[in-house]
């Protein structure tokens, strides 16, 4: 099934977080937090400012990104758990390695 956010939201995979500290300890799927970082999968056309003229978002599909813990809307599309929230909503764009080099 193909999904298409509407307006300015925008849909995201959360990215798997460690099962393991620093310290070599393995932490309970009970007792990990749900992680903050998430890979852009869709993108909404952007919304409208007061002249009528359609504003695109900032994020574009691919991007990884650091969103608010507690925002968006959690769905499920052909069994993956995916979640929905507002552009406003992610905090910002993590630049990879990769990225810089081929600017480089």
């Amino acid at each position: 099934m193909k999904f298409r956010p509407l307006h300015d939201r925008v849909l995201l995979r959360r990215l798997e977080s460690d099962t393991k500290t620093a310290g070599g300890i393995i932490i309970p799927d009970t007792a990990k937090e749900k992680p903050a970082q998430a890979e852009v999968i869709a993108v909404g056309t952007g919304t409208r400012d007061e002249n009528g003229k359609l504003q695109p978002l900032d994020v574009r599909e691919g991007d990884l990104v650091l969103f608010s813990k507690w925002s968006g809307s959690e769905v499920t599309i052909d069994g993956e758990e995916l979640l929905v929230v507002k552009e406003s909503d992610i905090m910002g764009i993590i630049e990879s390695a990769k990225k810089k080099s081929k600017a480089a």
